[in-house]
């Protein structure tokens, strides 16, 4: 049976009580062209290791199988996991070399201890967890090498934003990383189809060497960006509860105009501003 085709993968949802659960944002997706894309995105080697995030009924982990050495599989959904682990032919007690299941939270799991030193990360998440899988990712001791996220297409437009458009969410990414946009993909391309269409994200990880902590660097641009409508200079003296004028002295001594606002900073921009507040 091919659960790539929407007509077919309904017919089996429905003859094995397997229906998406809204309450967990489950949208399968039945898109031949989209599922090589992603593959081909990460740039998969004999040698690697992947990790994939909701592999849901394994249409796309059976891809991963093909290219990589190792496929660690985390599915949140009971039903799913009993069903990926029969059709694996494997057992929990006993995983294979080339797969294994973990039914779990990827949320609650241990990133560092769960992979090996390199790894790629791919995920077709519940859109609303999206930030917190990059937070998780991008932040941990143990980062993949490349991940390639299934995202709304605002919120992969938001990522890849240039100076000027930026955002809390397009320096938290684009500072661990060069993010990109692979493809687009159209709602109709799930079951069931969302509300907006969705977009293939692709993140290059790469180490930066920071000159100030990376928790005062997100520490000063989250107070950058705490008010849309005003300057830089209003949201840093209220997250730091400094006078405007000592803000505007540092604004100004980093070459920024002093009525700047937090989009129109570059990364260089906010390492600079964040190493005034150390």
């Amino acid at each position: 049976m091919n659960l790539s085709d929407k007509s077919e993968l309904i017919k089996y949802l429905k003859e094995n009580y397997l229906l998406p659960k809204k309450g967990m944002g489950q949208n399968f997706l039945v898109d031949e062209s989209a599922l090589n894309k992603i593959v081909d995105a990460a740039d998969i080697q004999l040698t690697d290791t992947v990790l994939e995030i909701g592999p849901g009924l394994g249409v796309l982990t059976d891809r991963l199988i093909e290219k990589a050495d190792k496929v660690i599989a985390v599915e949140k959904d009971d039903r799913l996991s009993i069903l990926l682990t029969s059709k694996y032919q494997i057992s929990i007690e006993k995983q294979n070399d080339k797969i294994q299941i973990i039914n779990a939270d990827i949320l609650d799991t241990d990133s560092n201890k769960l992979m090996p030193s390199s790894y790629k990360l791919i995920a077709n998440i519940p859109y609303y967890i999206t930030g917190r899988i990059f937070k998780k990712f991008l932040e941990a001791q143990n980062k993949p090498e490349i991940i390639v996220m299934l995202v709304q297409k605002e919120v992969a437009e938001r990522i890849v934003a240039k100076v000027g458009k930026m955002s809390v969410l397009a320096v938290s990414v684009q500072c661990h990383g060069e993010p990109e946009i692979v493809d687009i993909i159209k709602a109709d391309s799930f079951f069931p189809s969302p509300n907006v269409d969705s977009a293939i994200l692709k993140v290059r990880v790469e180490e930066r060497k920071w000159q100030v902590d990376e928790k005062d660097f997100m520490r000063c641009v989250k107070h950058g960006f705490a008010s849309k409508r005003k300057t830089l200079i209003n949201n840093l003296s209220a997250g730091y509860q400094l006078e405007k004028n000592k803000i505007e002295d540092i604004i100004v001594s980093v070459g920024l105009n002093k009525n700047v606002r937090a989009q129109e900073l570059s990364l260089d921009d906010w390492e600079k501003i964040s190493k005034k507040f150390v």
